[in-house]
């Protein structure tokens, strides 16, 4: 268990020292353009962006709502994370638990992962069209490698003594996987699961530049072609939020499925 996890007065501190930080940030963002240092197409001010916030979320932005914007993004991003539990926890188990599933698996995810998403953008859009199904299989590769090395990893570092008292009591084959190591691995596979709602929200930007009508990545990039540096501070800042919530959803989940963990 790490100190932070050990000492709730260390972890209020390091949430202090954080807000703080933030703190620091703004006031010099605000600083800075209320002197005039900074031309405002280049740094909106605080004020400015928070204005267009709530100008955008009452009337929008390109023919929609921040929140149907928002609503697009989600249902992109959350289609792509099933897809990429329903294939890359199977094959990280595959990996894991199998040399001929080593053999064949490892090879592929290792060539997906350094690939950056525009790379294969173009292939997918000739092989898929420019649909929604595009846009979801090119964010759902970002998120498969994540957590297939996570699975993966899980299933390896299961104890062996784990295995060996199970054995004992009759348990075999599926048994083994469903009951033990599945179980054994979760804390890593949600752990792939936030690294992937990452790269997740980092490949949104990317996805919808192929014929999006909505969608905060969409948003931003029209902003940009206009030079509307409020609303694309803003998008950026709506994406950091919803992240952090997702974050923080995922780490409540973790705490409630696998609630042994750091404490064995």
């Amino acid at each position: 268990m790490s100190a932070l996890q050990k000492n709730p007065l260390r972890r209020k501190s390091a949430a202090l020292v954080s807000a703080i930080t933030i703190t620091a940030v703004l006031i010099i963002w605000w600083a800075v353009t209320g002197m005039h240092g900074i031309d405002p197409l280049f740094l909106p001010s605080p004020g400015a962006v928070l204005a267009k916030f709530a100008e955008v979320w009452r009337e929008g932005y390109v023919d929609a709502t921040l929140l149907q914007h928002l609503a697009a993004s989600l249902l992109r991003v959350f289609a792509a994370l099933a897809a990429a539990i329903i294939l890359g926890v199977p094959v990280g188990l595959a990996i894991g638990t199998s040399t001929i599933g080593r053999g064949i698996f490892d090879p592929l995810v290792e060539f997906l992962r350094p690939i950056p998403p525009l790379a294969y953008l173009p292939l997918i859009v000739i092989w898929l069209g420019i649909g929604e199904t595009s846009k979801i299989v090119v964010i759902g590769i970002a998120m498969f490698s994540p957590i297939a090395i996570s699975t993966a990893a899980g299933v390896r570092s299961v104890a062996p003594n784990r295995i060996d008292a199970a054995r004992a009591f009759g348990a075999r084959g599926w048994q083994l996987l469903l009951h033990v190591r599945l179980p054994s691995a979760l804390p890593e596979i949600l752990t792939g699961v936030r690294i992937a709602l990452g790269a997740g929200w980092s490949t949104l930007v990317a996805a919808e530049l192929v014929a999006a009508t909505r969608g905060l990545g969409f948003m931003i990039q029209s902003a940009a072609q206009f030079l509307v540096t409020d609303v694309v501070i803003m998008g950026i800042l709506v994406i950091a939020g919803v992240a952090f919530l997702l974050e923080a959803g995922v780490r409540l989940l973790e705490r409630w499925l696998v609630p042994w963990r750091g404490k064995l």
